[in-house]
């Protein structure tokens, strides 16, 4: 890598810490869900996974010295206190609340309640932090207590309808389980069911796992697309988002099961399927990667079976693990763009 790019990919890193530490409300510390490119707020609404993504952000920050990690402590402690204010439904967060006040907002119809997603994004957080913070000053201690009160309390097996079966999305006080949305692999949600079976209070039993996660064996898929066989979930693997979220703290590196022997080797594949396609589709362009992002005409998820021609930034640059020279590359065309 040259010292350009270098320098280049370690500002946008910078610019990218910068908009959950900069970015956040000023007094709950919750990063908002959507910014105005000027960094300006456009409303103040968080949504949990982003919380949990933001907790991510102080460790990277401790670690590339951005900030001291007595900030990054002090920060912490101020969202966990405003969580402690988010009102849960059997240990689960609601999708989204207000920055502000941490009152619950109605992501969808029927989705006014607990969002189980939503809560692992967070968890698998929490647990990433209570490790970094693992000193035994005042301040790391209390941390650690606060974020056990969330990681032990989450009902795991509750969403589970006191079956054997899946894993639910969604419950509402108001609807119960009218969303009636099963945790269904392959998609993001695989750090929810890895955080279900291992959890001390509420686990699932390994019936759960196979019945909701992996669809009593439909997961798997084992097709080719543009020469890469893809062991495990929709054609062409979807959306880029689905193989980047558990990730952020799971390590594919020798995590398999009975339906995919190298979590490594599907992450892999997804991502590869999903440049290719893009060099296809978009002959010229070494910008790639489809996945869920804003566009023209708002939120849209995009994939190559669903292809709406927008480019997400995101998916590249997030694909950097597992395709670090065509990520690079990528991410030197969208600097081109942005100075073009």
């Amino acid at each position: 890598m040259t010292d350009e790019l270098s320098s280049q990919l370690d500002s946008l890193h910078r610019s990218t810490f910068d908009y959950f530490w900069s970015g956040s409300h000023p007094e709950s510390g919750l990063p908002r869900d959507r910014m105005r490119a000027d960094g300006l707020p456009i409303h103040e609404i968080t949504s949990i996974s982003g919380v949990g993504f933001g907790f991510l952000s102080l460790i990277v920050g401790v670690h590339r010295t951005w900030i001291t990690r007595r900030d990054a402590i002090a920060r912490a402690g101020r969202m966990l206190e405003s969580l402690a204010a988010v009102k849960r439904f059997h240990g689960a967060f609601p999708h989204f609340v207000n920055a502000s006040s941490g009152k619950t907002l109605p992501f969808a119809k029927f989705d006014d309640g607990g969002d189980l997603v939503e809560t692992a994004l967070l968890v698998q957080a929490l647990i990433c932090v209570r490790e970094f913070f693992g000193g035994q000053t005042s301040a790391e201690i209390e941390l650690r207590r606060s974020i056990e009160e969330i990681v032990e309390t989450v009902e795991w097996n509750w969403f589970a309808r006191g079956k054997t079966g899946p894993l639910f999305w969604h419950w509402s006080p108001r609807y119960a389980w009218s969303k009636n949305l099963p945790i269904a692999g392959w998609n993001e949600a695989l750090v929810c069911y890895v955080l279900a079976a291992g959890s001390t209070a509420h686990p699932v039993g390994r019936e759960t796992y196979h019945s909701g996660w992996a669809r009593d064996g439909a997961i798997r898929n084992g097709s080719s697309y543009f020469g890469v066989r893809l062991p495990l979930g929709e054609p062409f693997g979807g959306p880029l988002f689905l193989s980047h979220y558990s990730f952020c703290t799971l390590d594919p590196r020798g995590l398999g099961d009975a339906y995919c022997s190298d979590y490594l080797e599907q992450v892999h594949a997804h991502c590869l399927i999903n440049y290719r396609y893009c060099r296809t589709r978009y002959a010229g362009e070494a910008g790639w990667g489809l996945s869920a992002c804003d566009g023209p005409k708002g939120y849209l998820v995009n994939s190559p079976t669903d292809d709406h021609g927008i480019i997400s930034t995101t998916a590249a640059l997030s694909s950097m693990p597992f395709l670090p020279q065509r990520a690079r590359q990528a991410a030197l065309r969208f600097l081109r763009w942005h100075g073009g």
